[in-house]
């Protein structure tokens, strides 16, 4: 990270200053090269990061929150330390312990500590990347805020870590996950910026997925991205698919037609066309709950199975969608 200014770290983390803008630039022209789309959310989180800002992250899985971050810490050569927020992440767990083997034979001194993600993320200038932060308990949490209010914490029997200047912490959380997360307290928000990240259009979604899978069948990238999309605007569906789920539908379709011996369709269309071979649908309806079954969540009031949402679905894109296009 670029030289930073002096700020009182124990109200901010360092800026980068404004001379060094250009490289701050050219740091977002290298990450763009990694991402579809995410023009916004790049230039809002290299902004936060480079005013010394901790994130919160907030978006459905599969919106590409751990992609953006690996590419900036990638392009940035800062260290990227993960851990995932969970009941087991404990202060200890977090901050780092002292080897019980070498306590009994030397007793307790610095050189037995062993550094957890925060120390290590601390001493090294990273980001730490905490993943499932509404998952992590309380008290592991305020350990966080003693850290990114202070940029130091004291460790027992080691002393203060002071953290380098390129030191963060960045958060993500998945708002539509209730089962088994805490509500954060108004002293964690009061320490994040917030970033909302949101599931993005049908053209980056079709994108991604060709970039992720190197399939060169628009009408099957076009078709698995609808199929998915789908699933997000259901009202007997809780919650919907990723893009990682189109990713896996049309991963797993090209190889039933190469199993099955079925041409894929050359039809370029974005939108379904009608009379597609029904040997082709068959391959993507197969591919579809495999691929989308355990990704999608249904409203608990509802007594129906995920496969017939899922078919439901099918049957309207495949059937009814180019029925009403091309009436007659």
């Amino acid at each position: 990270m670029p030289h930073a200014t002096g700020d009182d770290p124990v109200v901010t983390g360092h800026r980068v200053t404004f001379d060094d803008g250009a490289h701050v630039r050219t740091i977002r022209t290298r990450v763009a090269q990694h991402l579809v789309g995410r023009t916004r959310e790049l230039d809002l989180l290299l902004a936060a990061v480079a005013a010394g800002r901790d994130v919160l992250l907030e978006g459905p899985p599969g919106t590409s929150k751990s992609t953006l971050l690996r590419s900036i810490t990638a392009e940035w050569g800062i260290p990227l330390v993960f851990v995932e927020g969970n009941a087991d992440l404990t202060p200890t767990r977090l901050v780092g312990h002292h080897d019980p083997a070498r306590v009994l034979r030397e007793d307790y001194s610095p050189e037995n500590f062993v550094p957890g993600p925060l120390v290590e993320a601390m001493r090294s200038g990273g980001f730490l990347y905490v993943e499932e932060f509404n998952r992590a308990p309380e008290d592991t949490l305020n350990t966080l805020l003693t850290a990114m209010a202070e940029r130091r914490i004291a460790v027992p029997r080691v002393g203060t870590v002071e953290a380098e200047a390129s030191f963060r912490v960045i958060a993500s959380m998945n708002p539509y996950d209730t089962i088994g997360t805490t509500r954060l307290s108004t002293s964690v928000h009061d320490r994040l910026c917030r970033l909302v990240i949101g599931y993005q259009d049908a053209e980056a979604e079709r994108g991604i997925a060709g970039r992720r899978t190197g399939l060169e069948s628009p009408r099957l990238l076009a078709d698995a991205v609808a199929l998915t999309r789908a699933t997000r605007e259901r009202d007997d569906l809780r919650q919907g698919s990723s893009v990682r789920g189109a990713i896996d539908l049309a991963l797993i379709a090209a190889q039933l037609a190469a199993i099955r011996d079925v041409q894929l369709p050359a039809e370029p269309s974005v939108a379904p066309p009608r009379g597609l071979p029904e040997e082709y649908t068959d391959i993507v309806l197969d591919a579809m709950l495999l691929a989308l079954s355990g990704r999608v969540f249904l409203d608990e009031t509802l007594e129906t199975t995920p496969e017939t949402v899922l078919r439901e679905i099918w049957q309207d894109h495949f059937l009814l969608h180019p029925a009403a296009a091309e009436p007659g």
